[in-house]
């Protein structure tokens, strides 16, 4: 088997990765083009994608540490190695329930520079502070100082579900990052990286000569591993994972693709992987959905749900206008640019200033599938009288009524107030319906255009396929003159709706068996009432 070389996971300090001789993945280049263009950026990145990395590196940079920078683009490049002072403030280290958690940890940062460049008189305000020590850091030193934020957002992100105190926290940051702007005269390089463009806090509605480069193709592989890169630098490690796993080179490699790539930062740019999931499933020589052992935000899941979101658009249908997809604001409850800043939607397309957005790979779609589930249905997947494995057993041996008892059990298990009754709809059974069958694995489309209208959901097996229409139980009807009330036909209308608008047309030249299935779906016992076969 083929000897693995030292793999940089979580590892975030360039100094100690070079010291350490770990694999590195040369992004010095970028450098360079920063330092050409400006000196206040913002970067937006998902978590695990090689932020902070990228910020040490360029920490080792402005404090001339040429050694370390040697067999490296920049090394070409770079002539004048200059020590700057260098103030890194790294927000990584906390969690931020309240505010009080916010002002130790910048508290922390300033006492260290105040102690570092003799900073003597100290101020209650931690704004004043962090502007005299710039200026003090200009005196001591003669040289424009350099700031360097990591997750500049962090705080807002842990509590952007609980209203006051991230109300708190923005009305505070205003004023502290108010001070890159105060102090412009005195700084060399000033560089945040973070999520989410939060609105109302002054780095971006103050610094309006801050420079957005999230969305540049200049820098749209300045983190992450493009598919150049993860061909020339990792080729031992995947001839050693295709050798772990039977397969050859060629289908490790498109196994890798399917799962970890897909990113675009930019309306045109390489494809780019998940650097943490890649390295994870070279170390353990397995595929996994690792990003996601690093914790994903519940209140997505959550607010998904109270908004009664079309889930099914991520499959490459939800669409944002330009302006928009950087410019997260909590007042209006749109999820859509955070869902991309975040990572769970990217970039598959652009034209006429509006992009088109959907999941970048299986991982970021099965994981996030996974946790909605719950989330919709406020249970677990396994509960009651339903199992998972028996289900899908069902499904592929075509035994259809044993599937459909086994759905009905499943709804039933759904609590009465999973879902407002007022979301209680067709669309809501779909949502359910198209996350259930997606995360077993099978193959399943909500809302399958024809001719003449639109299948609820279509589901292929690898010997049937399966064309449901949904209908919602009607009250039923009295009978003219009285007597007995008769109740309405409503998995009987479901199929007669699949048989009149032909949705099962498009599927009769397949050598597949055509199965036809109306569904009944019930408001006052919460779930599948009945279903007719064809």
């Amino acid at each position: 088997m083929t000897t693995m070389r030292k793999l940089p996971i979580g590892i975030q300090d360039f100094e100690y990765l070079r010291t350490d001789n770990c694999l590195y993945v040369d992004k010095t280049q970028y450098i360079y083009k920063l330092l050409q263009h400006g000196k206040p950026y913002f970067l937006g990145r998902p978590r695990r994608f090689g932020k902070s990395l990228f910020l040490s590196t360029l920490k080792a940079y402005f404090e001339g540490k040429k050694e370390l920078f040697e067999g490296l683009k920049i090394a070409e490049l770079e002539k004048d190695w200059v020590q700057y002072p260098v103030l890194y403030l790294d927000f990584n280290k906390e969690s931020y329930s309240d505010i009080r958690s916010l002002e130790i940890v910048i508290d922390d940062f300033l006492q260290k520079h105040e102690q570092q460049y003799g900073v003597s008189s100290i101020s209650e305000s931690l704004s004043v502070r962090f502007s005299n020590v710039i200026a003090e850091a200009k005196k001591k030193t003669g040289l424009g100082v350099v700031v360097l934020v990591d997750e500049y957002d962090k705080m807002l992100i842990n509590t952007i579900d609980k209203p006051e105190i991230n109300d708190q926290m923005r009305e505070f940051l205003k004023g502290f990052y108010g001070v890159l702007k105060a102090e412009d005269a005195n700084l060399k390089f000033v560089f945040l990286t973070g999520v989410t463009k939060f609105s109302k806090v002054s780095v971006f509605s103050d610094l309006n000569h801050l420079e957005d480069i999230s969305l540049d193709e200049n820098f749209s592989e300045i983190c992450g591993i493009s598919e150049t890169e993860l061909l020339q630098n990792f080729q031992p490690e995947i001839q050693a994972l295709a050798e772990h796993r039977k397969m050859t080179c060629e289908q490790a490699f498109a196994e890798l693709k399917k799962r970890y790539d897909g990113y675009h930062f930019a309306k045109e740019s390489e494809d780019v992987y998940n650097p943490f999931s890649v390295l994870k499933t070279f170390k353990k020589l397995n595929f996994a959905y690792y990003w996601f052992e690093t914790g994903t935000p519940t209140f997505l899941a959550k607010a998904l749900r109270n908004q009664n979101y079309d889930i099914r658009k991520f499959e490459d249908d939800v669409l944002i206008d330009e302006p928009s997809i950087m410019d997260y604001r909590v007042e209006n409850q749109n999820l859509i640019p955070l869902l991309y800043q975040t990572g769970y939607l990217t970039i598959k397309s652009y034209e006429s200033n509006l992009y088109t957005l959907g999941f970048p790979n299986e991982e970021v779609k099965y994981g996030f599938l996974k946790e909605l589930l719950p989330a919709f249905v406020l249970t677990p997947i396994a509960t009651g009288n339903f199992s998972v494995v028996e289900f899908m057993q069902q499904i592929r041996k075509g035994d259809i009524d044993g599937f459909m008892t086994s759905l009905k059990a499943f709804f039933a298990a759904i609590p009465y107030d999973a879902i407002e009754q007022k979301h209680r709809d067709e669309q809501y059974y779909q949502h359910v319906f198209y996350l259930l069958f997606t995360l077993i694995g099978e193959f399943v489309q909500t809302e399958v255009k024809s001719n003449k209208g639109r299948a609820d959901a279509v589901v292929k097996t690898v010997d049937s396929i399966y064309v449901f229409e949904f209908k919602i139980e009607a009250p039923p009807s009295p009978p003219e003159g009285g007597g007995v009330r008769s109740r309405a036909t409503t998995a009987e209308a479901a199929l007669a709706q699949i048989n009149s608008k032909d949705y099962a047309i498009p599927y009769t030249a397949d050598h597949r068996k055509l199965v036809k299935i109306g569904v009944e779906f019930s408001q006052t016992e919460k779930g599948v009432k009945r279903w007719v076969i064809e």
